[in-house]
Formats: structure tokens, sequence, C-alpha cells
């Protein structure tokens, strides 16, 4: 029996988990009316993209903290399975995380593996997870992961039917207009490679001189994009697997 699952396109929020909560619950809610059992938000989402460890450090959580339970709890009265990017601590490290979580249970994270070279904040991750809702095994890249072959690959060879690209492309407005349509490029040619869907969340909006169009879109496993939300909007967009 097919799954249907949305993907988010969201505002840039940095710095107040308040208002990334309200647009979790927003989208959540209209996920739900729309029968999805899973809706993805894009990187770092919770906290916003946050590379300055001052800032980083000061608003990373850790999901043994008092915090997280609370998120836990505020989110538990959803039925979809809920996965958001955010910065994570542990252990007096930061990482660059996505945690999945299901009627207010932490089921998993995964830890971006391939940092770029400013995200010097971050710890890499190493493992790459596989997750299940339903009959629908589906794994997690964070954007740049995208790029290198063995992130798909390792999922891939799971058995995993579905990668969930937790995203933020905000870049400096020339280099971005370069990029709006070779990140799906590059995402197509990664499913492509392993016969396998990609499903990705991003930000959207403009903020000191780069901008966000959003690559908010599902790429079937022949590479084809098959829904994809309007640059510069926000919402959700769904599609059964």
């Amino acid at each position: 029996m097919p799954t249907k699952v949305a993907v988010s396109q969201v505002p840039d929020i940095r710095e107040d988990i308040e208002d990334s909560l309200k647009w979790i619950e927003r989208l959540v809610n209209e996920a739900e009316e729309k029968e999805a059992a899973l809706i993805c938000f894009p990187e770092c989402f919770l906290q916003g993209y946050l590379t300055e460890e001052p800032a980083a450090r000061k608003h990373a959580i850790n999901l043994h903290a008092p915090v997280f339970d609370k998120i836990l709890t505020r989110l538990a009265k959803y039925k979809p399975m809920i996965i958001f990017g955010m910065i994570e601590e542990e252990n007096g490290l930061l990482y660059n995380s996505a945690v999945v979580i299901k009627d207010g249970l932490l089921i998993g994270k995964y830890h971006k593996t391939h940092l770029l070279e400013g995200e010097t904040v971050f710890t890499a991750g190493s493992e790459y997870p596989a997750f299940e809702i339903n009959d629908l095994k589906f794994g997690i890249n964070i954007c740049y992961d995208t790029q290198f072959p063995e992130a798909t690959a390792n999922l891939a060879n799971q058995g995993v039917k579905m990668i969930l690209c937790v995203s933020n492309t905000m870049m400096r407005y020339e280099k971005a207009k370069k990029y709006k349509h070779l990140h799906l490029s590059m995402r197509a040619e990664r499913v492509k490679e392993r016969n396998i869907w990609m499903l990705s969340s991003d930000i959207t909006g403009e903020r000191e001189g780069r901008i966000a169009f959003g690559t908010t879109s599902a790429i079937d496993p022949k590479g084809e994009i098959v829904r994809q939300m309007p640059f510069m909007e926000t919402g959700i967009i769904t599609i059964e697997i």
C-alpha cells in the first residue's frame, strides 16, 4: 500500500525556536489533513542555520535535555512522523542533525556526514541510519551530502526506497541563481544511480545579500521531478510512494 509523504518549504528563521515550532505545527496540521504519514522540514530549521560558534552553541540543544522533552510533548498530539533539522549538542560537540520523532518519542537521528568549509563549528557524522514508516523504508541526507554518491549508496545498500534531503540553500545572489536548478539535477543523478526516490525540504527567502529560492521537490527513481514547490513560496507538497 502506498505511503503519502509531505515535504515543506518554509521561511528562513534564525534564533527563534518558538517561531520555528509554530511553522512546524501549522504545516504538520496541513499534512495530517492531507493524510500524510510523514512530513519533513529543512536543515537546522529548529534554531536556524547558525555556523558561528557563539550563536550555534548558545542555541544548540541536547536531546536528553528538558527543553527537547518539551518539544516532544508539544508535538506528540500529531499523527504524522516528523523530521526536522536542528543544531544538536552531545558531549560538548555540535552536530548538524536531523531528528525523527513520532507520537512524542525520539525514533532516531542523523548527523550530517559531509560538511562545507563554513561548517567547522560542527562535527561530521559517520553513520547512515535507516527508518521506516508503514512499509516505507527511508534514510536521510543533509543538503551537501547529496553531492557525494556514497551518501546515497550507504542508504540504498540497506534497502531504503526513499531519501529525505533536509536542505538549506541560502546563498549569495549570483551563486544562488546558478545553483537553483543545479541542486535538483545533482539530486536526480544520485537517485538514478541507485533507483530510489529523493524528496527535498528547503527554506526560502532573502537575508543580507543572500537568497534561497527553495528546492523543495520529489524526484522519482528515474530522475524525473514529479512534484516541486514554486520558488519563493511556502507550504508543502505531498506524494505517494
